[in-house]
């Protein structure tokens, strides 16, 4: 079974009956249906029957998406209510006052429902069906506890209104000049579509009554047929009378000779049920087509009169998308922790690896870079830097070269030029030249003022760069001492 059928039930004192139905299916094929009964009715009960259907249908594994529920008659009161509006939510405001007015009592224990029969520029005139409350409660939470929580809650006259809209009326022309005559074993419905009804967007004409078991079912029929024509006088005029008599005691022809109107009999079951091996279990046809008027209720788009409306309205929905929001936030929660850890162990294991390389840098920079270990804070650039100058001064110490020496030869050069350029003009004599990375110093001295400024220009002109000077004179010579270093190209 689909998770897409809708269930049915009809719920009457003693009796219920459910009708299993195929939502896939453009009219709604019937997978199956049954019936249970209390065997004694001084015990029977709502949470009886409610216990019993649900039993019936785990035997038969039923899987259903929706629950309807069509109370009997005798459970509910019709009423004919005129209201001075003829907006459908400008009715619903204010139909219980427009009611109470009418029946000139409290309806404050009770829940009310409606349908628009006609309207008019005075207003419209409304079926208002109304039910004790507590009766509701006892039934809501029967089938509530047998695990089916019933979408909607209406009077069994609307649900086979509908299943004979859907199943038995003809065309459109036909629907508005017929009325259906249903008798069961003690209650009778007459239902009257509109016109319009093939879209089954407007209320059809309906009216129920009891049924005694000594009462002529001939005499009874023609009565009520007459009295809910005088009743809806204004509306289409009834041309043919259609008749199903569970009994099967009614006389289609004697009836018409006395309402004057075309009278025939119709097979109720025989238009939705194809192998009526699947009745075998129903108490009757009458109880079928409730029961699946009211599955049908589901597939249908108009608004069905629900007691459930004005009374415990349907939450089933709303508590299944919650269910659903709190499940699915709690797996994306999940996810995101299971995520979370993911990255967080593969962190780890990065970090690890970092910290060993690091700790094994460390040991190995120690050793190249004497007493400078390498901090926390140290960038990896830095010392990797550090390395590549060491790395380049082993390099030319290898060689024969370092480059200190290098340094050192190239000043040097520079320095013995300047000297052999002026040593014999001037009478140069030098007492100590010192090298270091940075400077060169030369001490000595000239015969003269003039000799000394001319080694200077030697020394200049040399390509260096006298950066600091020293003069004085003693015994007849001119010394100096000046600090030089190689211009920079």
């Amino acid at each position: 079974m689909e998770l897409k059928n809708y269930l049915g039930i009809y719920i009457s004192k003693d009796t219920a009956t459910a009708v299993c139905v195929d939502s896939q299916g453009k009219d709604g094929g019937v997978v199956g249906c049954f019936s249970v009964r209390a065997e004694d009715k001084a015990e029977a009960s709502p949470h009886l029957l409610a216990s019993l259907i649900s039993q019936g249908c785990a035997e038969r594994e039923w899987q259903f998406a929706e629950v309807s529920v069509a109370l009997d008659c005798a459970m509910f009161m019709q009423h004919n209510v005129h209201s001075e509006f003829t907006d459908s939510k400008q009715i619903a405001a204010t139909v219980r006052f427009d009611a109470e007015e009418a029946l000139a009592t409290d309806v404050s224990d009770v829940a009310i429902t409606f349908q628009i029969s006609s309207t008019s520029e005075t207003g419209s005139e409304l079926t208002v069906f109304t039910a004790k409350k507590k009766m509701l409660s006892d039934v809501l939470a029967s089938l509530q506890s047998g695990g089916m929580d019933p979408m909607s809650i209406e009077p069994d006259v609307n649900c086979l209104s509908r299943y004979v809209c859907r199943k038995l009326s003809g065309s459109a022309s036909e629907q508005g000049g017929t009325m259906f005559g249903v008798l069961s074993t003690h209650s009778g419905y007459l239902m009257a579509p509109h016109k319009s009804g093939a879209d089954f967007q407007r209320a059809s004409r309906v009216r129920t009554f009891l049924v005694g078991s000594a009462k002529n079912r001939d005499e009874l029929l023609a009565r009520e047929v007459l009295m809910t024509t005088a009743l809806t006088e204004g509306s289409e005029p009834i041309s043919r009378v259609r008749v199903f008599d569970s009994a099967g005691v009614v006389d289609c022809r004697r009836l018409g000779e006395r309402l004057g109107i075309e009278t025939e009999q119709v097979d109720l079951a025989d238009a939705a049920v194809a192998d009526k091996q699947l009745l075998t279990e129903c108490a009757n046809p009458v109880d079928f087509a409730i029961a699946c008027g009211a599955a049908l209720g589901h597939i249908e788009k108009a608004p069905a009169a629900s007691f459930r409306d004005d009374y415990m309205p349907y939450q089933g929905k709303k508590i299944r998308l919650q269910k659903a929001l709190k499940y699915f936030s709690v797996s994306f929660t999940v996810l995101l922790i299971a995520v979370g850890l993911y990255f967080q162990t593969q962190l780890f294991g990065v970090n690890k690896y970092q910290r060993k390389v690091r700790d094994k840098f460390a040991a190995d920079y120690l050793t190249v870079i004497l007493n400078q270990p390498l901090s926390d804070g140290f960038a990896f650039k830095v010392a990797l830097n550090k390395l590549k100058d060491v790395k380049r001064q082993v390099e030319k110490s290898n060689a024969g070269v370092t480059a200190d020496d290098e340094a050192a030869a190239s000043k040097l050069t520079l320095v013995l030029d300047a000297f052999n350029k002026s040593a014999g003009q001037t009478d140069l004599s030098i007492k100590t030249v010192s090298i270091t990375e940075r400077s060169i110093t030369i001490i000595g001295d000239t015969s003269s003022r003039g000799n000394t400024m001319k080694f200077f220009a030697t020394v200049k002109s040399s390509g260096l760069a006298i950066v600091s000077e020293t003069l004085s004179t003693e015994a007849g010579r001119d010394k100096f001492r000046i600090g030089v270093e190689p211009v920079k190209k």
